[in-house]
């Protein structure tokens, strides 16, 4: 009785991860007594653990991230000019710390979204928030906060995520709205937090997207003069994935 009483205790606290260990712990064989300090260490591991895989399974409820990439599982035998090297500095998310940003660039087809997202999916991982979009979809985001007055929100939500994808960038040229809705994400941001740029044009290509000079400017020189770019070429991989009819796609 007294065991059930400490477990609804612990759940009543929401202790859930000890109250599951010491669960776990009361059904293993005792071939020899553990010492109370052991004991309590081991309940205050798993408590530790449950909380911390919380925490990263919202992360990556909000992050929304288009693909369920990963850094590990980066195909590097596809000749499309991806350093390892390069990658594996980039997974330790030291530039999300300095508040770097990354400009991966190159051709449909050929990854750009799933390494954002494998980058994105590290971050998270290492404690930091993340916030998917495709820049489509948050243009159109950006005009419908606009009409029911819930911009400034909208913007602050952006600020605030310390990492930040942005996904085809550069599809078509932007309007006047949307160029000043990308430049105010992007100075609430600067030296502030991360952002990450998947878009087929090369940055010095972005002026003819933003199609106004001055903005343009503006722009690039919060996004592009901070960032590790990343130039990608060769074959789409989707194009290879349907000649391989049907089997595991390269990433």
């Amino acid at each position: 009785m007294l065991i059930e009483q400490t477990l609804e205790k612990l759940n009543g606290m929401k202790l859930f991860g000890m109250a599951r260990a010491f669960r776990a712990w009361l059904d293993q064989p005792k071939d020899k007594a553990l010492a109370p300090a052991d004991l309590v260490g081991l309940l205050t591991d798993a408590e530790w653990l449950y909380r911390e895989n919380r925490k990263l399974e919202l992360r990556l409820k909000n992050a929304k991230l288009k693909q369920p990439a990963c850094i590990e599982d980066i195909d590097y035998t596809h000749a499309r000019g991806l350093s390892k090297p390069v990658m594996l500095d980039l997974a330790s998310s030291h530039w999300v710390q300095s508040h770097q940003n990354i400009i991966l660039a190159g051709p449909t087809g050929v990854g750009k979204s799933w390494l954002a997202c494998a980058l994105g999916q590290k971050a998270c991982r290492d404690g930091f928030s993340v916030v998917y979009r495709r820049c489509s979809r948050l243009f159109d985001e950006m005009t419908q906060a606009r009409a029911d007055g819930t911009h400034p929100n909208l913007l602050r939500r952006l600020a605030k995520a310390q990492v930040l994808i942005l996904d085809d960038f550069g599809i078509e040229p932007l309007t006047a709205a949307q160029r000043r809705d990308l430049l105010e994400i992007v100075e609430d941001r600067y030296k502030l937090a991360s952002t990450i740029v998947t878009s087929q044009l090369n940055p010095d290509d972005w002026h003819a997207a933003i199609a106004d000079a001055t903005i343009a400017d503006a722009i690039c020189d919060r996004i592009v003069h901070n960032a590790h770019r990343i130039k990608l070429g060769g074959e789409s991989i989707r194009k290879k994935e349907g000649l391989t009819n049907g089997k595991k796609p390269a990433k």
